[in-house]
């Protein structure tokens, strides 16, 4: 089988290998390729069978020009970037990454709560900077410390990431209160399931770890911001659109929310005139807290997991039922 990787380097920059890639057929990896050349993306999947990408968009003009695809392993659990219907159409199977960064995800969560509790960064910015040695005081601190224990933390989306967040923040002595459309045992052992309304007036703490639905898409919003707590932190490491941005500049600035601790936004990479860029205590990284080795190591050895169930007649994390052009296989 022909394969090729349109964007690898962001999955292994150098600290993995693709050798079992390479063991279920003939491998290309590009490191980049445009997202929005059409061009440069038919030439380099050519006459390949199976296509993986990350971020590189696959349209129904790719798939048109590039006959030879039976097979689309996306590296990551958003599959946006692939035209699933027309995949569905032309029965190309589409399958994802559901689950290999829980861990990571959630500790990236406390991890930006954890730096808006404390600033850890810049006090260790300002001593080594010498503030420190020229204190007249035994310490200084620049930034209200905060406590969380007591406090209450909201999640919004409630599954293994979620409860993931939940449980570090119980064992930080944190109250938890979860909203989600599909409520089960396991996250009745960690929280206590509110609907959001709820969660928004009384959290102390918001964290986002749902999915973008219509019912989420933009639900911090002026609105909504309006029925929190003064003082609340939020944040997310999920999807962007969850936030509408200006909004919660505007809050940011005007107090109303004490701080942000974001992984991600609504363009990436991160636009010039975002207005997230110039607000107060707004934390903003660039959509890492799925890349530590360990998580991404676990990516590739299911992406492999994927192709090899394909080629095997037995699709696995299969995100368009359809018809498989290997042997007719209904996997709907």
């Amino acid at each position: 089988m022909k394969i090729v990787v349109l964007d690898g380097y962001t999955l292994n920059p150098g600290d993995l290998d693709w050798n079992s890639f390479n063991a279920l057929g003939d491998c290309v990896v590009y490191d980049r390729t445009s997202k929005t050349e059409e061009r440069e993306i038919i030439e380099r999947i050519g006459d390949a069978e199976a296509v993986f990408t990350n971020k590189t968009p696959l349209s129904k003009s790719i798939f048109d020009a590039c006959p030879a695809i039976r097979f689309v392993g996306v590296l990551a659990t958003g599959y946006n970037v692939v035209d699933i219907q027309a995949a569905k159409e032309m029965g190309i199977i589409v399958s994802n990454i559901p689950s290999y960064g829980t861990s990571a995800v959630g500790q990236f969560a406390i991890g930006l709560l954890l730096e808006i509790c404390h600033h850890i960064g810049y006090h260790d910015k300002a001593v080594h900077e010498g503030a420190w040695m020229r204190n007249p005081d035994w310490c200084f601190w620049d930034y209200p410390l905060i406590e969380l224990e007591g406090k209450t933390m909201g999640i919004v989306g409630f599954g293994r990431i979620g409860q993931m967040t939940g449980k570090v923040a119980r064992a930080m002595g944190m109250k938890v209160i979860a909203n989600d459309r599909f409520e089960n045992e396991s996250g009745r052992g960690i929280a206590d399931y509110v609907d959001r309304e709820t969660l928004l007036r009384t959290s102390d703490v918001i964290a986002l770890h749902c999915p973008l639905f219509p019912d989420t898409e933009g639900m911090i919003s002026r609105e909504n911001i309006g029925k929190m707590k003064n003082g609340v932190i939020i944040l997310n490491n999920s999807r962007g659109q969850l936030v509408v941005e200006q909004d919660l500049a505007d809050a940011l600035n005007s107090g109303k929310v004490y701080a942000a601790g974001l992984d991600v936004v609504s363009e990436e990479p991160i636009q010039p005139d975002n207005p997230l860029l110039g607000a107060r205590n707004c934390i903003i990284t660039p959509h890492i807290s799925w890349a530590p080795k360990e998580s991404r190591a676990r990516l590739m050895a299911l992406a492999v997991d994927n192709l090899r169930a394909f080629m095997e007649g037995k699709p696995v994390n299969v995100v368009n039922p359809s018809i498989s052009k290997a042997g007719k296989i209904d996997i709907g």
